[in-house]
């Protein structure tokens, strides 16, 4: 449900995506990983074992939640890791995220996906309680002002990735035949029909990689 597998194919970044091309998802490298999971707007590899690990706590005593939150005042490191665990919640969105998943994995997988967002929700919840908040980024009033201004664009850059990530995953789409540009675009000597011919080698379609490529960046 991520770009990763087309991330590691662009000319993005300083060094490969995977240790070994062919490897699996034990070759990854750390930092493309979780940039994958951000362009989906869920987070997975930052807040996955959270909510675990406060149920396990919690069901051994519910008087836990009480040294939690005493954690969460007294120690600073506990606090910040909290608070930044509070603020890719805010980053995210479990509706992008099955967007992704209903345009881009198969059914046999799609109970997998909203299984992770119940987690999801489960440990945003037990997280505001840990921290005594009622809402996400209650302590930090700009921030949450700045990501419910910027939400509406990355919104849109989300959905025309979602579908660019469609077609060029789409095993029945030649690259070769072209079949989303007009016939005037391609016999045209204008600078539109320059810039299509400009790599006709490529694995994708023209101007599929540029939008995704831009859909990365905005949403980065």
């Amino acid at each position: 449900a991520t770009p990763e597998t087309e991330y590691g194919r662009m000319n993005i970044g300083s060094r490969p995506s995977k240790r070994k091309p062919s490897g699996g998802i034990e070759s990854l490298r750390a930092i493309p990983w979780i940039f994958a999971w951000t362009q989906t707007r869920f987070h997975l590899p930052v807040w996955l074992g959270f909510g675990a690990a406060f149920k396990h706590i919690l069901q051994k005593d519910i008087r836990n939640l009480h040294m939690l939150q005493e954690m969460y005042n007294e120690w600073p490191f506990f606090r910040v890791t909290i608070d930044l665990v509070e603020m890719v919640f805010a980053k995210g969105n479990p509706g992008i995220a099955a967007l992704y998943d209903k345009l881009l994995v198969s059914e046999d997988l799609q109970p997998l996906g909203e299984k992770l967002r119940a987690n999801y929700e489960e440990t945003q919840k037990l997280l505001l309680q840990v921290a005594g908040h009622r809402d996400l980024l209650e302590g930090d009033p700009y921030l949450k002002q700045r990501l419910r201004l910027r939400d509406a664009y990355i919104t849109t850059l989300n959905v025309c990735q979602a579908y660019t990530l469609k077609r060029i995953r789409d095993p029945d789409y030649h690259v070769a035949l072209r079949p989303h540009l007009s016939k005037e675009i391609m016999d045209s000597s204008k600078p539109a029909a320059e810039l299509v011919k400009l790599n006709p080698a490529s694995e994708y379609a023209p101007g599929l990689e540029d939008t995704l490529i831009l859909t990365m960046k905005g949403i980065a």
